[in-house]
């Protein structure tokens, strides 16, 4: 069985609708869906193990797309002007695909299935800034994190931006969404003896990082949000505090940055 090419000579075409609203929260409403647009990055999610719902491409990626696609997935094709009119901006890529959220990983499947090897969080109790949290889960993945848990007052992996700026991370890296953080924190601690690092700025009784940096088998790295940090009751539950030493006055980087930085040392 083959991917099912079917040609779209309207906007308004009903098996469209997913392309015509692509609010993310409407989205998730309607059945967990979420959308990853340009060539790459849809390569990307035919190469994982999330099944798209549909992919829709232009005339001229209908024979490069059209045979990578699941058996059975409907390939919607129209022409530039149909599609342009069905988003409501020039899609220069002429490629975009609908698929179905994979189901969220618990906490006690993640841990359970550690093991005795070396083991690193990534924990973002309150992101809100797409970009960033997209960027992180770029990160994370890289540099060689084992999953990541944000909070209930973070944004969501799978808003449309997240995936973009993730690059099709966040298809590969496990993301587990906590109901309640602390609580997971705790059992974090007490149940699997993660350590927990606070990464911080402005304290000067931190640890500072370097080269000689370390750490326990198992760690997670919390990093706050954009404009406040992290809060008291985070660091309240932390093991340590390590903070990145800086020059010529700065005195804190961005988000995604610093993960960088904290990552490459506490992964390597």
């Amino acid at each position: 069985m083959t991917a099912v090419v079917i040609a779209i000579d309207s906007p308004d075409d009903p098996r469209l609708a997913p392309y015509l609203n692509m609010r993310d929260r409407e989205l998730a409403n309607q059945g967990d869906l979420f959308i990853a647009e340009g060539e790459h990055l849809v390569r990307r999610l035919l190469a994982s193990s999330i099944r798209p719902e549909s992919i829709l491409v232009t005339t001229r990626k209908v024979a490069e797309m059209a045979p990578l696609a699941p058996p059975g997935c409907p390939v919607y094709v129209a022409g530039d002007a149909v599609i342009h009119s069905i988003l409501g901006f020039k899609f220069h890529s002429g490629v975009i695909a609908c698929a179905r959220r994979p189901p969220v990983p618990s906490l006690e499947s993640i841990m359970g299935g550690a093991g005795s090897d070396r083991f690193t969080l990534v924990i973002c109790p309150e992101l809100h800034n797409t970009e960033n949290l997209g960027s992180l889960i770029r990160i994370a993945a890289a540099m060689g994190a084992q999953a990541m848990v944000v909070g209930e007052r973070s944004c969501d992996p799978f808003f449309r931006r997240v995936v973009r700026v993730s690059m099709g991370a966040v298809f590969r890296l496990p993301i587990v969404r906590s109901a309640d953080l602390r609580s997971d924190l705790v059992e974090l601690r007490r149940k699997w003896e993660v350590e927990m690092i606070a990464t911080i700025v402005g304290d000067p009784t931190a640890e500072v990082l370097d080269g000689g940096t370390q750490r326990r088998q198992r760690a997670a790295i919390l990093l706050g949000s954009e404009s406040q940090g992290l809060g008291r009751e985070w660091l309240d539950l932390c093991d340590r505090r390590l903070t990145i030493p800086m020059h010529l006055g700065n005195d804190s980087l961005n988000v995604a940055v610093a993960a960088g930085i904290f990552l490459w040392h506490l992964c390597r």
